[in-house]
């Protein structure tokens, strides 16, 4: 049994006219969104359907695993998962969570509004092109940027047998920074969130270690992000968090690199869950929380990236 004390509080998470921003919960409230379907159509894949939601590929067949994404059935059911529990980091400007795919944006809210929250899948690198973890922050932001390829993947493209790529790829429809980059202050400087002109592959990863997003999430972004902009990049494969007096866990497979460290997953899930009631435990309360363990196992058998409920 574990105890924690938590304020009762009542919180709705109000969905605005945009299905990918939310009302943002207060401090000791970690949930926001609402799980919803859709119904398939064959003329749709799996993908047409998570792009047409703002979801990433990989998140939507972690949530339908008995769906075909090619050739769903007509009128089968679709599961959107659209509710996240908030990472663990300072809820200000712009948080990734590579394990999950996705970013979150958290704007200073105008004089009078409430503040809300803005979360769109992302890409991330491949295990040989890792995106950095860390923080940093927006130093340049490019509209109809060009594309100078570094010589690693000139390299790259002349080993696969490929045409030589060119020394700078111009603005326009085969760019495939998109429209928009935003550039981050990493060490190198070398790496960008931005658009693309292979949008199916948002949500997966398929980069060279930049963050690529849907082209109509990243114009939307583009106008309201400045530079200077936080942004912390971390490694969260578990995410745990509170709605009001019940505790949630959203499991994520682990980045490719860390399978080792995560090969006793239910192991590392107990850890997390230890280490959330150590950082917990300043929290002021009046209630007693216990784990229902079936429900644990079930989440973890599961891992659909969907926050499930692991409190009686």
């Amino acid at each position: 049994m574990y105890k924690i004390i938590l304020f009762v509080v009542t919180i709705a998470c109000v969905h605005s006219a945009q299905a990918e921003t939310w009302t943002l919960p207060p401090a000791d409230i970690d949930i926001f969104g609402q799980v919803q379907t859709a119904t398939a159509s064959r003329k749709e894949t799996l993908l047409d359907v998570a792009r047409e939601y703002d979801i990433g590929q990989i998140e939507i067949l972690l949530a339908n695993p008995n769906v075909d994404r090619w050739l769903p059935d007509d009128g089968a059911e679709i599961i959107l998962p659209s509710r996240y529990i908030i990472p663990q980091a300072e809820r200000q400007g712009l948080v990734l969570n590579l394990p999950e795919m996705r970013l979150y944006f958290f704007p200073k809210p105008k004089k009078g509004e409430k503040p809300v929250v803005v979360t769109h899948p992302v890409s991330i690198g491949r295990m040989d092109w890792e995106t950095p973890l860390g923080k940093t922050k927006i130093v340049d932001k490019r509209k109809n940027p060009t594309w100078t390829p570094p010589q690693s993947l000139k390299d790259e493209a002349i080993a696969a047998g490929g045409p030589p790529l060119p020394d700078v790829v111009p603005a326009g429809p085969d760019n495939p920074l998109g429209q928009y980059a935003l550039r981050l202050g990493t060490t190198s400087g070398s790496y960008l969130i931005h658009g693309t002109n292979k949008p199916y592959g948002v949500g997966m990863r398929v980069t060279h270690g930049c963050v690529r997003m849907y082209p109509e999430d990243i114009e939307r972004l583009f106008d309201i992000i400045t530079v200077g902009t936080q942004v912390q990049l971390v490694n969260q494969p578990i995410k745990l968090g509170w709605a009001i007096d019940s505790l949630f866990i959203e499991l994520h497979p682990p980045l490719d690199e860390d399978e080792e460290k995560y090969a006793n997953y239910e192991r590392m899930v107990t850890l997390a869950i230890n280490d959330f009631f150590a950082l917990e435990s300043n929290r002021a309360s009046n209630s007693v929380v216990e784990i229902d363990n079936h429900a644990l196992k079930q989440a973890i058998a599961e891992m659909s990236g969907i926050p499930v409920q692991i409190s009686n």
